[in-house]
């Protein structure tokens, strides 16, 4: 699609040809003072504006996922591609809230729904949301529900009624990560969107946990684990109902495996849609460090060749024809300053350059939606000058549908570059920096991601864009145990909770400084989750570089949480990885007699992944220690960002800014 051209009239920058960008107003811009943004905080506390934009498969329609106030709950409007002036319809989900939605044929609209019923989170992994699947046909006006929540597996391009999902809350999946899930069977039916029924296809076992569908809905692939703690992996040959062994048996009681238990991005990528039994496994094998994307063999049970293989990072998915029923392989993607793509389709790879080429600072541009004659197409862009964009392509020309928030000024979003600085023991770290407007040397805030074990790349990051519009350089390190940057990168932090993980941090602070970027006598952490550990980590080092910390939701006493998780029939390896990070690694509330710089702690009342114990008893510990800091809880809000309403950003970015300016250390940062 090279002839894809924008003019003056079908690139509407700035606005929306759906009207979303005037539905909130901003609050009056102040002069900007020491520590203040120059973005009112009423703008960076605002909820996804819109959340999801997608294509019917003929074309015809687009769903628009939207909230219209500040305090408002997330609706659907439906509008005709030929007629975007005004929704053909309008849903909401009363008294439940609509969390998601995609279109799976060109009548019905798959999502999810969910209504916060519990006052108190009873347990890990338990939050206080009750959560349906619903479908919505366009031709009758009807919503169909089913209580529970399913994810979708595959559509079922052959079987136009149904898709085939699994159960349980899957879709929670995408806040954060349960070291538990990996190892938990999931249960697999066909749904019936129209009449709302569910059959089982597929109950998972220990022994055939999880499972890989081809189109047609045939399970493929089954990895699990048998008595002996032994992760093994098996195939089938189209039509065949017995599973066959493959490839290399991992013991799930070796801490050398926990790689790929706890990353889980390893394995089946990829059936090719035109040969069933060539398949495309993601790998690293004989002895590589860094895994590539390989060529399988169903018929034989043998690699092929390798198609793809990154010097610097691994490769963590594959990508098909943006085309819906092609399923062609397109790109693999792997880490870098954003998610890179190795291309295997010349004509996709070129659509996107054509595209990058038109979308405003455009830096992960992505065709989330298309139809099926490829004709018209969903575009979406996000990264550092950019919160979120969704485009319509239709006759070949790009149009802006609305934004994730519409009130913030591109132009005036800090940059993000990404670096590689060496750790005290050599080692090189990833890492990305948001830079203030102005000339240095700035103060700086190192941010920390959560989890520890996921990925992370350039993008739009509102807390680092929030911070910079305040006058401060961020830095986001990928420190040891970050994904996507081969085994020796993650193994580097076992056992390394407070220890090297936290050097890693420090060492990249240090690094800016010694680059006259970076004043260092004003540097703070802040992190949340197991950022937020990070930072009370900081609080009590003796060789202190950091003049305040500030911990969100954070990991206070992970001894206890490793108590509470920890289960009789889990592997022994991630048994002892859970035993590092609680009872050997550095525990914070076991180390509040050595804090020595400012501490805000902010937490969630009902977070379900760090329970509000660790805020509860880390202050307790505080004050009877006689320290002195600053304590905020967040009412009714869980642990993750979809469930931070508006009051919950201005409360927090309100406090976390006047804190930084007034209260870290003598004089403010």
């Amino acid at each position: 699609m090279k002839s894809l051209r924008a003019t003056a009239a079908a690139v509407l920058v700035g606005a929306s040809i759906l009207g979303l960008s005037a539905t909130i107003a901003p609050a009056e811009t102040q002069a900007q003072a020491k520590g203040t943004s120059s973005v009112p905080i009423d703008v960076w506390a605002l909820r996804d504006v819109v959340n999801a934009v997608d294509l019917s498969p003929d074309g015809e329609h687009v769903l628009v996922h939207k909230v219209e106030s500040r305090e408002g709950s997330y609706i659907l409007e439906v509008y005709k591609t030929d007629d975007l002036s005004k929704p053909f319809r309008r849903l909401d989900a009363d008294p439940m809230e609509l969390r998601s939605a995609r279109w799976v044929t060109n009548n019905l609209i798959f999502g999810t729904a969910w209504q916060q019923r519990r006052e108190k989170v009873r347990g890990p992994e338990d939050d206080t949301y009750d959560y349906l699947t619903y479908s919505y046909n366009l031709d009758n006006n009807k919503f169909t529900t089913i209580r529970d929540s399913f994810g979708i597996v595959n559509e079922l391009p052959n079987e136009p009624d149904e898709v085939l999902v699994a159960a349980g809350n899957a879709n929670r999946g995408s806040y954060g990560v349960d070291p538990f899930a990996a190892f938990r069977p999931r249960s697999y039916y066909k749904l019936n969107l129209v009449k709302g029924t569910k059959k089982l296809v597929l109950k998972g076992t220990r022994k055939y946990g999880s499972i890989g569908f081809d189109n047609d809905g045939y399970p493929r692939v089954a990895t699990g684990f048998d008595a002996d703690n032994k992760l093994k992996t098996y195939y089938r040959k189209p039509g065949d109902s017995s599973w066959t062994q493959f490839g290399v048996e991992y013991d799930a009681d070796d801490h050398e495996n926990l790689y790929r238990f706890l990353t889980r991005f390893q394995g089946l990528a990829h059936i090719d849609p035109d040969n069933p039994n060539l398949g495309y496994m993601i790998e690293a094998r004989n002895g590589d460090d860094k895994a590539a994307l390989w060529e399988f063999d169903f018929e034989t049970g043998q690699f092929g060749k390798k198609l793809f293989q990154d010097e610097n990072a691994d490769v963590m998915r594959v990508g098909t024809h943006s085309i819906p029923g092609r399923d062609t392989l397109a790109f693999a993607q792997y880490p870098g300053e954003k998610w890179e793509r190795h291309w295997f389709d010349e004509n996709e790879k070129a659509l996107y350059e054509a595209l990058e080429k038109q979308i405003p600072y455009a830096h992960q541009v992505q065709i989330s939606s298309r139809s099926l004659d490829g004709k018209r197409m969903v575009v979406t862009n996000r990264g550092p000058h950019d919160p979120g964009s969704f485009w319509l392509v239709k006759d070949g020309k790009l149009a802006k549908l609305g934004s994730r928030n519409p009130l913030l000024n591109q132009d005036n979003l800090a940059d993000v570059e990404y670096i590689r600085y060496p750790a005290r023991d050599g080692k090189m770290i990833p890492a990305y920096v948001t830079k203030p407007k102005g000339e240095g040397p700035f103060p700086l805030i190192v941010l920390p991601h959560g989890g520890p074990h996921v990925s992370e790349v350039i993008s739009y990051d509102e807390w680092g864009q929030l911070l910079a519009s305040a006058g401060y350089m961020v830095l986001q390190p990928g420190y040891r145990m970050t994904v996507g940057w081969g085994k020796e990168h993650f193994d580097g932090g076992y056992g390394e909770h407070g220890g090297k993980m936290q050097d890693d941090k420090d060492d990249g602070a240090l690094y800016l400084v010694e680059q006259g970027l970076v004043d260092p006598d004003r540097m703070a952490m802040f992190g949340w989750s197991y950022g937020g550990y990070a930072a009370l980590v900081a609080l009590s080092r003796e060789e202190q570089i950091y003049q305040c910390a500030i911990a969100g939701a954070a990991v206070a006493d992970p001894a206890k949480s490793y108590r509470q998780r920890s289960r009789g029939s889990s592997p022994k390896a991630l048994d002892d990885w859970a035993q590092r990070r609680g009872m050997i690694g550095v525990n914070p509330i076991n180390e509040v007699s050595k804090v020595n710089i400012p501490l805000l702690m902010v937490h969630g009342e009902d977070d379900s992944r760090v329970l509000y114990y660790h805020y509860t008893d880390y202050k307790k510990e505080f004050e009877k220690q006689g320290k002195t800091g600053q304590f905020v809880t967040l009412d009714d809000a869980d642990h993750f960002y979809v469930t931070l309403m508006y009051n919950h950003q201005q409360q927090f970015y309100t406090k976390m800014l006047d804190f930084l300016a007034n209260d870290c250390g003598p004089g403010g940062l």
